[in-house]
């Protein structure tokens, strides 16, 4: 693998992010030998299980940047199956369904992708959106059978919601790396990083300052999250932003503002998905990343913010 600048700067945040978790782990750890035997210590233990967690998907993470897009995209790709396989395994679904999930699986997940490769914005902004829309309810109206009009709206939405949040909204992470930007270069898989980095910090810090001084929750009823730990989480995520700018095509302001704005859309993507979960009754998405629960779980901030700061970027900075 050629040492460019860019690998030079992705290795530069790779220790970074290994230098504050072995920060936040040391915190962790103190706080864990200080207090008793209470529900506060059970929130430091979870805690440190997310922490352990992540050394693993940072490194994960890294190398698959590092071997440029063709990791990256293989890297979410499987991702997305993985998140895809864990939001329909929670659903309705009959005999009915079985050409539209045979679809949504061997058809419009890996056309995704290979768009992505291609750089076709218009067909991978479309493909799930437009398309598989409207051709899921078709092939499950045809497959037929005895009862497949029974929950047929409630079945096909959510197959439809599965695609949109595992496979379309994800699949704008490694979009970024097909974002023509003067002056940027071949830099744009530190856009990725900057995303990822900002979002999961500023989740991070929210999880452990709600958990210590929260008093709020903003929504009570899916979700622990607090207004305090929220605030405490952006305020991270855009010094993070200022800190980072040196990523990015943006200047210092701009930086803060986007990784804001991603914090917070990434922070309503949390909550929707929390209430998904409270709707089915279940703790987490699946079990895969020890504390962290399943893909889903995992990838829910990131992949609400993601279209959306594609957007903005390739409308404010794209040639």
């Amino acid at each position: 693998m050629e040492m460019t600048q860019t690998n030079s700067d992705l290795l530069l945040l790779f220790a970074a992010c290994c230098g504050l978790l072995i920060l936040a782990t040391l915190v962790g750890e103190v706080l864990r030998a200080r207090l008793p035997k209470t529900h506060d210590e059970l929130a430091v233990e979870t805690y440190l299980t997310r922490l352990h967690s992540w050394w693993g998907m940072v490194f994960l993470f890294s190398i698959a940047l590092l071997l440029g897009p063709v990791g990256i995209i293989v890297l979410f790709a499987f991702c997305s199956l993985a998140a895809l396989r864990e939001f329909l395994t929670l659903t309705t679904k009959t005999n009915a369904d079985h050409w539209s999930l045979i679809a949504s699986f061997y058809v419009i997940l890996p056309l995704q992708y290979v768009l992505i490769w291609w750089g076709e914005v218009g067909l991978f902004s479309t493909l799930i959106p437009v398309y598989a829309f409207l051709l899921l309810p078709i092939l499950s109206v045809l497959r037929g059978g005895k009862g497949s009009n029974k929950n047929f709206l409630a079945r096909i939405s959510e197959t439809q919601w599965g695609l949109m949040i595992c496979v379309f909204c994800a699949s704008y992470i490694p979009a970024l790396v097909t974002l023509d930007i003067p002056g940027y270069g071949s830099r744009t898989p530190l856009l990725i990083a900057y995303l990822v980095f900002v979002i999961q910090m500023g989740d991070l810090m929210e999880y452990f300052a709600g958990r210590r001084i929260g008093k709020t929750k903003v929504a009570p009823a899916v979700s622990p999250k607090t207004r305090e730990g929220i605030l405490c989480g952006a305020a991270l995520a855009a010094g993070l932003g200022f800190l980072l700018t040196w990523m990015t095509p943006f200047s210092p302001l701009a930086s803060i503002a986007m990784a804001l704005m991603a914090y917070l859309v990434g922070v309503g993507g949390s909550l929707v998905l929390a209430a998904i979960k409270s709707d089915r009754g279940i703790e987490n998405w699946g079990h895969l990343i020890p504390g962290q629960g399943g893909f889903v779980d995992q990838l829910d901030s990131v992949v609400f913010a993601a279209p959306i700061f594609f957007h903005v970027t390739r409308f404010y900075y794209g040639a």
